[in-house]
């Protein structure tokens, strides 16, 4: 359940195996498991916490309230949990990963980075570590380790549009520019709608003498970085209209749904949501034409009969 998406759905079902089998450990873990997906760490660390109450020492459910401590900005707790699962299984990857990414976050590089490296030497192939490690090198102003890294993470994963990115980057500030622009279009390439790849590739080119190629880059990037912009004002309107029509206010959600429609007119939740909202009003016209505008942009989207 909780893999189609449908996460208020799976919270449900795993708060009623819960209730109904309290000593059931599993329930509890695919409970915070749920409430960690929607960016609920509060509620998802009893949960992990019964779980081990009811089974300790399990790396899986300690794993699970590390990386809620992590999502809660708790560097200390998430630490501690990583290094007593380490206690059990100190040839898991995973766990070397998270220890040193919590490590990471509290500055402490070095550290983070003996533990990406055990990461890396267990399993070679998982292209996070290296993204990671890579970044890590970069930040300690190792650019040649970095830039390996940053390789190596595109080997272990060839569509990895970020890294392709962060290399280019890197090469930039080494002065290596043709490879830099080589890199940041591979980024682009992969995914054309990175802003980033395309104002930095933009400098880049500046500094070839491509000043066209330059101006070009430059300009769509800022076209990106405007789209993004109305996404969020669209999402941001989309989920305040949501909120007001959860406490009955009609209209004050209708003019919010507007509002997303007009910060980004292709944006189908919006108009999905304007149609529910329509429904409800009585104006079955017009919230016809918005649900079949929004099953238009994504037929996904199917209203409640």
């Amino acid at each position: 359940m909780q893999r189609s998406g449908n996460v208020d759905d799976a919270i449900a079902s795993f708060q009623r195996v819960a209730q109904q089998q309290p000593e059931n450990a599993d329930a509890h873990n695919n409970l915070g498991l749920a409430r960690l997906q929607l960016g609920d760490a509060d509620t998802a660390i009893p949960e992990f916490q019964t779980a081990l109450r009811l089974r300790p020492q399990d790396e899986g459910y300690q794993t699970n309230l590390g990386v809620a401590y992590l999502q809660k900005t708790d560097f200390d707790a998430a630490a501690a949990q990583f290094r007593s699962a380490l206690e059990n299984s100190p040839r898991n990857p995973t766990l070397h990963y998270d220890l040193g990414l919590a490590l990471k976050l509290k500055d402490k590089l070095t550290e983070a980075v003996a533990e990406f490296r055990k990461a890396e030497q267990l399993d070679p192939r998982q292209a996070d570590v290296h993204y990671t490690l890579g970044v890590t090198l970069w930040q300690q102003g190792d650019f040649a380790a970095a830039a390996d890294e940053l390789q190596a993470a595109i080997d272990a994963k060839p569509d990895y549009a970020e890294a392709f990115y962060t290399l280019g980057t890197v090469l930039k500030q080494e002065g290596k520019l043709p490879q830099a622009a080589d890199a940041l279009r591979q980024a682009i390439r992969l995914q054309p709608d990175f802003a980033g790849a395309h104002t930095t590739l933009a400098a880049v080119l500046r500094q070839l003498g491509d000043n066209e190629g330059a101006a070009a880059e430059s300009k769509r990037g800022t076209e990106i970085g405007k789209e993004k912009t109305n996404q969020q004002a669209a999402l941001f309107a989309t989920n305040s209209g949501k909120r007001l029509l959860n406490v009955g206010d009609l209209e004050g959600a209708i003019a919010q749904f507007r509002s997303a429609i007009q910060a980004l007119p292709s944006y189908a939740p919006a108009h999905f949501q304007l149609g529910l909202a329509l429904r409800r009003k009585g104006d079955r016209a017009e919230s016809a034409r918005e649900l079949q505008k929004a099953r238009e942009l994504d037929p996904r989207l199917t209203p409640p009969s």
